[in-house]
């Protein structure tokens, strides 16, 4: 095993509603992230992928709030230090995130370099404009973008410019972990493969050591990511390699998953596509077994009622389901 960068034990988090009702959007997430990877985070909306995203780096504002669990940055466990902290040591240096249009968050009244000089301020209160200006035009120039970006405002840029030069902006400080919330969503296809290809070279070069790529695309994270992790219901319910996740899922909500879209690796000529029936449970009372368990045509009744844990199989993967492996299989193979 590499030298694990992100290390999430067993995370909770939660919202809480105008009616002090508690909505338990993360409910005991664990995972790694070694050097040098990337791992995707994928569901359907409203599984948790975001709020997942939110509660990584530490940062609780009402009506999200922490509740348990550890969250180890190379080392470094940030989940018990006050908001200030985090924004002054972590934010930016530590750990950056692109959120869910990102390219729309940008001030149209600033120009590009202003941002920049922001991020960096923060954490470098000396730094002059001299220096934070040779320090952007040499990243933005590394990274495919013209350096003239820099004198523009946002609303001068494509979407696709802007969505890159958010990622440029958000990364200057060469963070250890990147955290990207769907960042080529909303964009046309030409301009998702510019961002992609730029998130590869920043791992690449070295700018950022390991990125979390959450979207509700499967097949898209098997372009992008080593691993695959698949969240239901505010819980992971599978892990395993990108390969491994797009072409043999194991847990019935995974399989589900990518029975409803098209790979195109694997043909699209007579694929019938199917849809998972039902919604997503309440988070408001969490069922006591299953959360996947009144939507999933192989339950059975122990499914409702036992607490299900994740179960290793395989060399680094997991599931969270009652049903063997050889079973699921069996079924999968005779439908």
């Amino acid at each position: 095993m590499g030298n694990v960068i992100l290390e999430v034990r067993d995370l909770k988090t939660k919202y809480v509603t105008r009616f002090h009702e508690d909505v338990f959007a993360v409910d005991g997430v664990s995972f790694k992230i070694e050097e040098g990877k990337s791992l995707g985070v994928a569901g359907e909306s409203g599984c948790g992928k975001s709020t997942l995203a939110l509660s990584l780096m530490g940062y609780y504002f009402p009506p999200l709030h922490y509740i348990s669990g550890d969250i180890i940055i190379d080392g470094k466990n940030i989940s018990g230090l006050d908001p200030d902290a985090v924004r002054k040591t972590v934010l930016g240096k530590e750990i950056a995130y692109i959120p869910q249009a990102a390219m729309n968050a940008l001030n149209p009244t600033q120009k590009i370099i202003r941002f920049v000089e922001d991020v960096i301020r923060a954490h470098e209160p000396k730094a002059d404009k001299k220096e934070i200006r040779s320090r952007a035009e040499a990243r933005f120039a590394e990274l495919g973008l013209p350096r003239e970006v820099l004198d523009k405002h946002a609303v001068e840029l494509s979407g696709g410019m802007k969505q890159r030069t958010v990622i440029a902006v958000s990364t200057i400080l060469s963070p250890k972990v990147l955290i990207a919330d769907e960042p080529s969503s909303a964009l046309d296809v030409t301009s998702q493969k510019m961002v992609i290809k730029m998130m590869r070279e920043l791992m690449e070069k070295g700018y950022i050591k390991s990125m979390l790529f959450i979207t509700h695309e499967l097949p898209l994270l098997y372009d992008v990511t080593d691993d695959i992790m698949v969240m239901y219901a505010g819980q992971i319910v599978e892990k395993g390699t990108a390969k491994e996740m797009v072409f043999d899922p194991i847990h019935p909500y995974s399989h589900g998953l990518m029975g409803s879209i098209l790979v195109p690796e694997e043909g699209t000529r007579g694929t019938t596509l199917t849809a998972i029936p039902g919604t997503p449970p309440n988070l408001k009372k969490p069922p006591q077994g299953c959360r996947f368990a009144e939507r999933c045509r192989y339950a059975k009744d122990e499914c409702r009622y036992h607490a299900i844990v994740e179960r290793p199989f395989g060399e680094g993967r997991s599931y969270r389901c009652l049903i063997g492996v050889d079973q699921l299989r069996e079924v999968y193979e005779h439908e």
